[in-house]
């Protein structure tokens, strides 16, 4: 019953929405609420910005977009700053049509949706709403009642511009139903709806011999013809096209560059003069965004047709690139798992920051700078620290190729691969080398990847099996180095008593002779090598550490094993490299001995409970590990 509770309440809330009211009343709200007169452009620009904006580092990050699209906020920012913000300032930008172009599956239509269905709520609320003429089937804005000699006069007392003309059916109306009396003609509150077609539409081009401009633009009604005596008559004609119905709101043109030329034509007029021609009628003011989306091979193959050149000056177009940041891709694999039909499936650990890590590395362009490739790239870009590298460096590399994500593998792949390797396999359980297997099988049955980069995907795959040999042994590591917490915290607080005699140029002394020490250097570098601390940066190191044990002494905090990430890092290291040889032994003996089950048990159980994994894949990890160890 809860669910028809919520269905109820959505129901009286829309009743509680609803305002209708004359003209006259219209003109009242206005004064209080000036913002309601705002154009479709205006509109979408506010509803994204009223949804959060952040800053970060000189860049903005708007949480409209956070739920949806994932590591794509530099398009994002450039498209909300450069369109949508200039085109609510009434700049000429909006008398362009926004082509979306980028690779597929890249987050085009995600983007459009999501503009759609957040207008559709934008409407619900104060900030957002629409108020329309009553009974006309364009929602036509009701300031458009105003006669034009009128409109300074308005302007100068209410503040608000008006554009576009009154469309011919209103003009018909207003004279036969209010006689003439326009402050009597009934406004009311509407709400944008996709399905309603009520400020939202939609156009997909088909065969071009059997579609009609009548989906744009309307079509007459023949049926009504005998009883009002002419085509040219408003009410013999059917305002239902898609460009009508999109008034107020905005208009989606899928596969655009698809459409036949007699379609585009009527964009040229509504884009930089407000209006289209429909019928027998003058030309009707429509308020739209229009936004279509299209690939890269089709723009390219769009510009060259010299016919194209007028429409080619009323587009601007944004690039929607693939991301490149693996943290950001992983997050993109576990929303399509999440609503898919695999999300009872359990996936390991990192088996999606590996295919992540795979997929990104297809995407990236080798960088010019000495000193780095395209792993240490990747970090970069996915925001981790490079040693000899900087934010500057990273601005340099983004730059380097303007084109960077329009090509490569793209999600929907790399989801195939995993479904393919669940259903065909019988898996409850995946991990990563599950994954990058599937990948790899896939590379064959790709049709459109060519020999040479089939060659240069194979290498990336190696690249993310290293990756992730490198992240398994680190995990059996930490559960292996949980297990003796003890000796972690032993060599730390001996690593450190060695670090302070050190700093501060004294001598050690031993607990059991009394004898006098030189701080331990051998101890001390072999747990700062497990970290890359060279000999040139240890005295840094440790000065570093001797600061941060007094910053917290003044505070009154105890300075332990985690609180310094790196140093704790290095312990793990140390104590790992030193437990090698038991880790050996006890990842790969097929019978192991009793204190062996149970040191096993303890780690398996640290790895399910800490880690993520269940008694499947901690199973398989263990081996795994086992297995890089004893080559």
């Amino acid at each position: 019953m809860d669910i028809l509770k919520k269905v109820e309440n959505y129901r009286e809330e829309e009743e509680r929405l609803k305002w209708e009211g004359t003209f006259r009343e219209y003109l009242e709200l206005l004064k209080e609420k000036p913002y309601v007169a705002q154009t479709a452009h205006s509109r979408v620009y506010n509803m994204i910005k009223d949804a959060g904006v952040e800053e970060e580092n000189g860049s903005k990050k708007y949480s409209f977009f956070s739920d949806q699209i994932y590591g794509l906020e530099d398009s994002i920012e450039k498209l909300v700053e450069e369109y949508f913000h200039s085109a609510a300032k009434r700049l000429d930008v909006r008398k362009r049509i926004l082509l979306l172009m980028g690779p597929v599956s890249g987050g085009k239509s995600t983007l459009v949706t999501m503009l759609k269905r957040g207008l559709e709520q934008y409407s619900r609320t104060d900030a957002g709403a629409v108020y329309a003429i009553k009974g006309c089937p364009m929602h036509e804005d009701p300031l458009h009642l105003i006669p034009q000699h009128l409109r300074d006069d308005f302007f100068e007392e209410y503040g608000i511009k008006i554009e576009g003309n009154l469309s011919p059916l209103n003009m018909m109306r207003l004279e036969e139903e209010y006689g003439g009396r326009i402050e009597d003609v009934i406004v009311e509150r509407i709400f944008f709806s996709e399905d309603k077609r009520t400020g939202i539409g939609t156009f997909s081009p088909s065969d071009p011999k059997s579609q009609d401009i009548a989906d744009l633009t309307g079509s007459i009604d023949f049926s009504t013809i005998a009883e009002y005596g002419s085509e040219s008559d408003p009410r013999a004609y059917r305002f239902d096209g898609e460009l009508n119905k999109a008034n107020r709101g905005m208009m989606e043109f899928q596969e655009m560059l698809k459409c036949d030329e007699k379609f585009l034509w009527h964009l040229l007029s509504l884009t930089q003069e407000g209006n289209f021609k429909a019928g027998r009628f003058a030309l009707i003011s429509a308020d739209e965004l229009i936004v279509a989306h299209t690939n890269e091979a089709e723009y390219r193959s769009f510009i060259s047709n010299k016919k194209n050149e007028a429409l080619h000056s009323r587009i601007i177009v944004m690039k929607i690139p693939y991301n490149l940041k693996v943290s950001e891709e992983e997050r993109i694999y576990k929303k399509m798992i999440q609503e898919s039909d695999l999300s009872h499936v359990h996936i390991a650990p990192h088996a999606l920051k590996v295919a992540a890590t795979f997929t990104i590395l297809t995407r990236l362009e080798e960088p010019k700078k000495q000193g780095i490739d395209l792993v240490k790239k990747m970090r970069l870009y996915d925001g981790e620290s490079v040693e000899g590298f900087n934010a500057q460096d990273l601005e340099e590399l983004k730059n380097e190729h303007p084109d960077e994500g329009m090509k490569g593998i793209d999600p929907r792949y790399v989801i195939n691969r995993i479904s393919s390797a669940i259903i065909r396999k019988q898996l409850t359980s995946i991990n990563a080398l599950d994954v990058l297997r599937s990948i790899k099988e896939g590379l064959d049955q790709h049709a459109s990847i060519s020999q040479e980069d089939k060659e240069r995907y194979m290498d990336f795959i190696a690249i993310a099996r290293k990756e992730y040999d490198s992240i398994a042994k680190k995990e059996v590591q930490k559960a292996f180095v949980y297990s003796y917490d003890e000796s972690a915290k032993t060599l730390m607080n001996n690593y450190l008593d060695n670090v302070e005699a050190y700093c501060n140029k004294n001598k050690l002394r031993d607990p059991l002779t009394g004898d006098e020490l030189s701080p331990d250097e051998k101890l001390m570098r072999s747990i700062e090598e497990q970290i890359g601390i060279s000999e040139n940066a240890k005295k840094a190191f440790r000065e570093e550490i001797l600061i941060r044990i007094s910053a917290y002494a003044r505070k009154g905090k105890k300075f332990d094993y985690n609180s310094h990430e790196r140093l704790r890092e290095a312990i793990q290291k140390k104590l790992f490299a030193d437990l090698k040889d038991i880790v050996k032994i006890t990842t790969s003996v097929k019978t192991p001995d009793e204190s062996q089950l149970k040191k096993i048990n303890e780690v398996i159980a640290r790895l399910i409970d800490e880690h993520g994994y269940n008694s499947t894949s901690a199973n398989e990890l263990l081996r795994y590990v086992g297995s890089l160890l004893n080559r």
